[in-house]
């Protein structure tokens, strides 16, 4: 019945789109599956829901929001890049889901060049202030703050890259006019959007709290002294106005000009925790350019963003101890599959903790890291009768690095979004965009919210006479779990675009859908819904309310401690079979894939 389903709107797709083809062109933007509706009007039929696989030949979106993926969708169809796409859906973003990711905040992109079938990473983290010392999260009794006292306010700012980011893979991957990727958000800024049951709850809840704190967030998320609620229509006029500076002189105001005079006046006056971003800061700003890390596993090349991002050293890690394990046969019924996935994140997260962090300031040993020699012995001191105790230890990849370093797994919360695009030339990005915890700093300007990033730091700079490579420096980015990813077959050709916000717990929901395709050859929808099972070198985290909770007593035996929670991941990808792109969205958040 399913199949019959599925079949039955591939059909329907194609045949409207093609009737969509035939239409004369009227200078209005016309939304994909939409002719006639209003302006901001979007209607849930629209487009596949979340938990609905999604088909396409041409190109394919899948994001956090419907409002986003239309705008994506809207710049495709006019022959746009995915780097076009990903401009336009970003800025939506930042208005329909900012409890999230926003300009005020950072990302970590892949971007895939199908022509030159060239893979390249960009770096847009954010960055700690110049002014930044090591006691940045010390307390008058030289203490490090709890993460509470430091999360909230402007202390905890670092300088926003995304914008930067955005300007940079639109001069080398864009087509479309750049001020012309600003029409969807200018559109919903200024004639308003249906306020989502997500930014809802969120503002209903200890986070709308904090937000409250502030009088500019006070009053735009608390008209009356209430929340918006779900169904609201919802106007940002002071965003519509930025957006308009962009788009017509670049990101240079952002850095450099009147938006950069109200980011700095917001984080030094904050009303709690007044930080150190100054307009030097924002001027100084750069995005790097790294080289991808990839790895091999079961003949499927693995990419993703290097360091600051631990994201791609971790999965790599993990997936290189379970290729001694074989996880196909015992597929994902089986409690040993969520054991030995359990096991080898306990080990790789003891890696990370240890060793990664900014690349600029801290000698991370990516490449022993993933030797397969290293993984092979560490994948030794996993059993099939007896869990690992947690913490488990660091490894030695290297000697002379291992004896400078303390072990510090820092704290973080799940305040991102996630991104997966392709497009009709055959390109695709893997955007993992975040402000840090939900709705950042709490501190808001220019109509947009500010990034609390730098509690991803280390608060404490050393430990037991060691360093701490994460630990606090000027200008330092810090580190990162964020896992943007692209999957290649042996033959080169590209097969998977995923990623996932969710904290440090993005790099076990990857993994998991990672092996969902690759070993247990589920379809991309499926893979994302799989129940999740995830260890961060702690407790064995199983997903409340899914068939994962059926592994519990087993894996308890096995000497797991096991905690059983919501998990709430954000996945959103797209796979590539033969002439088909299919894509996906996590049915946990209110995202939807959608293509044409």
């Amino acid at each position: 019945m399913e199949r019959f389903l599925n079949l039955k709107y591939l059909l329907f797709n194609n045949l409207l789109s093609r009737w969509l083809h035939l239409l004369p062109f009227t200078g209005v933007l016309i939304t994909f599956l939409s002719i006639t509706a209003g302006a901001n009007e979007l209607k849930e039929q629209e487009y596949n829901k979340a938990d609905s696989i999604a088909f396409s030949k041409n190109y394919m979106v899948s994001a956090a929001n419907p409002y986003a993926v239309r705008a994506g969708l809207e710049i495709l169809k006019q022959g746009g890049t995915a780097a076009d796409a990903a401009v336009a859906i970003q800025l939506v973003l930042n208005l329909v889901e900012p409890q999230s990711s926003g300009i005020g905040g950072g990302a970590f992109l892949l971007y895939y060049d199908g022509l030159n079938r060239e893979l390249v990473t960009y770096d847009g983290r954010e960055t700690a202030p110049e002014k930044t010392t090591q006691k940045l999260f010390i307390n008058k009794n030289g203490v490090p703050l709890k993460f509470i006292n430091a999360v909230v306010g402007g202390r905890a700012v670092g300088t926003p890259g995304t914008l930067a980011l955005l300007e940079t893979i639109h001069k080398h991957h864009g087509k479309v006019e750049w001020k012309d990727l600003f029409e969807s958000s200018i559109r919903l800024s200024e004639g308003g959007f249906t306020v989502s049951k997500r930014l809802h709850d969120y503002l209903r809840g200890n986070y709308g709290n904090y937000l409250r704190t502030f009088k500019t967030a006070r009053n735009f998320y608390f008209p009356g002294g209430q929340p918006i609620k779900n169904g609201d229509l919802l106007k940002n006029l002071s965003f519509a106005k930025t957006l308009k500076l962009l788009s017509k002189e670049g990101v240079k105001v952002f850095y450099e000009g009147s938006v950069a005079d109200g980011i700095e006046n917001t984080v030094k006056n904050s009303a709690v925790n007044p930080g150190l971003l100054s307009k030097s800061d924002l001027k100084k700003y750069r995005v790097i350019k790294r080289p991808p890390i990839c790895h091999y596993y079961r003949k499927h090349k693995i990419c993703g963003m290097g360091p600051p991002s631990s994201g791609a050293i971790a999965i790599g890690q993990i997936l290189g101890m379970l290729e001694n394990f074989n996880l196909s046969e015992l597929g994902p019924k089986n409690t040993y599959s969520w054991h030995y996935i359990s096991e080898a994140s306990k080990l790789a997260f003891a890696d990370r903790n240890k060793y990664v962090a900014d690349p600029d300031f801290v000698k991370v040993p990516t490449q022993e890291l993933l030797n397969s020699h290293y993984l092979k012995t560490r994948a030794k001191l996993i059993s099939s009768k007896r869990s690992i105790f947690t913490p488990a230890p660091a490894g030695n990849p290297k000697p002379k690095i291992s004896r400078i370093y303390s072990s510090d797994p820092g704290e973080s919360r799940s305040g991102t979004s996630h991104i997966s695009i392709i497009d009709q030339y055959g390109n695709a990005i893997s955007m993992t965009t975040t402000i840090e915890g939900p709705f950042g700093s709490q501190l808001m300007t220019n109509g947009f919210l500010l990034n609390n990033e730098l509690t991803d730091f280390s608060f404490a700079p050393s430990r037991d006479g060691r360093l701490i490579a994460n630990r606090v420096e000027p200008l330092k980015r810090p580190r990162s779990s964020m896992s943007p990813t692209m999957v290649f077959d042996n033959d080169d050709n590209l097969k998977l675009v995923i990623g996932s916000p969710g904290g440090a717990r993005i790099i076990g929901y990857v993994v998991k859908t990672l092996i969902a395709v690759i070993d247990w050859n589920l379809d991309i929808q499926s893979a994302i819904n799989l129940g999740h099972v995830v260890n961060r070198n702690g407790n064995t985290e199983i997903e409340f309310s899914t068939d994962a909770m059926k592994f519990a007593n087993r894996l308890e035996s096995l000497g797991h401690k096991i905690k059983i929670r919501k998990l709430n991941s954000g996945l959103h990808g797209i796979l590539v079979t033969n002439d088909t792109i299919t894509g996906g969205a996590d049915p946990r958040r209110e995202g939807v894939a959608q293509g044409n």
